[in-house]
């Protein structure tokens, strides 16, 4: 089949110059945002799913400007697989401002441990791992796996980040217990707010929380609700994720927003959404900035204040 029939291309993010109202912190953290294209010098591969228009570093670079945000984390997008080079050369870029989670193959045997300390010096400083198409398929978790990609990282003080929808796995709580590197789950979790936070997937990820054997990306809330902003729905899981752990918590815009089906939020009211979420001064700094640079290594603030993107 065709690719470009397969794959349909998404809808863009909104291109409307307007800054938040929230005043973030020097030093802020968007700890979950993908480089796209341009397609011409980083072509997608041909069995991705959908195709993002052009999401270039110079386009993220003026959406961080416009929202004063400093620093960014940028994750390898699934229309890459496992070609890192578009992530590689914008951390690259500007090192100091920039952290990547990247993704390799799970077979040993195509990656050395050379090329993942190469990948450590450009700035990743962890792995994601997209199990949400075998959770319908009456698989169970490939823990064998993530096991074995765990250890081999597990020298560089990396984490894993999975993308899976708790509400599937009950018993996740138990699953993750004694996991050898940290845990990150995108999204809050990626369950559909229907599901409540009640949900025996969601309450095992609250545990971990509390255990502090997980971190929660407090990243599209539109994802994983029907509504449109202010995305109501989701505010007990935001809620619920502050209370059990506020210390292993960080946020996202998730720009460019690939695969929306609705309307299109702007990055502008999704950060004041955030500042609404998380009205106190101190909790706000702690998930903008505190522990985005625990997880993520970023250098000390006060040598690069706001002069690293502005």
């Amino acid at each position: 089949m065709n690719p470009a029939i397969s794959a349909p291309l998404c809808q863009a993010p909104d291109p409307e110059i307007r800054s938040p109202k929230i005043d973030f912190p020097a030093g802020a953290v968007d700890c979950h945002a993908h480089v796209c294209g341009p397609a011409k010098q980083f072509p997608y591969a041909p069995e991705r799913i959908y195709t993002p228009p052009n999401a270039t570093l110079e386009q993220y670079e003026a959406l961080l400007s416009m929202l004063r945000v400093d620093r960014a984390v940028l994750v390898q997008p699934s229309v890459y697989g496992t070609d890192n080079r578009a992530m590689l050369a914008a951390l690259n870029s500007n090192p100091q401002k920039f952290r990547g989670v990247a993704v390799i193959s799970s077979n040993p045997q195509e990656i050395t441990d050379t090329e993942l300390e190469a990948l450590h010096h450009a700035g990743v400083r962890g792995l994601r791992c997209n199990i949400v198409d075998i959770a319908d398929q009456s698989a169970s978790l490939p823990l064998q796996a993530l096991r074995h990609l765990a250890q081999r990282i597990k020298a560089f003080g990396w984490h894993l980040e999975l993308l899976m929808h708790v509400n599937e796995y009950p018993d996740l709580a138990t699953v993750f217990d004694q996991f050898p590197v940290d845990l990150v789950f995108g999204h809050f979790g990626y369950t559909h707010a229907k599901y409540g936070v009640a949900d025996k997937g969601f309450q095992g990820l609250l545990t971990l929380l509390r255990e502090q054997k997980a971190w929660v990306k407090m990243t599209g809330p539109y994802r994983i609700c029907d509504s449109n902003l202010p995305y109501l729905d989701m505010r007990p899981f935001n809620d619920a994720v502050i209370s059990a752990n506020p210390k292993q918590l960080v946020w996202g815009t998730d720009w460019p927003h690939v695969m929306v089906k609705k309307q299109m939020p702007h990055d502008a009211d999704l950060s004041d959404l955030f500042g609404s979420w998380v009205s106190d001064a101190s909790l706000r700094k702690s998930i903008l900035l505190d522990n985005p640079c625990i997880l993520y290594d970023f250098p000390a603030l006060e040598p690069l204040a706001r002069k690293i993107s502005h």
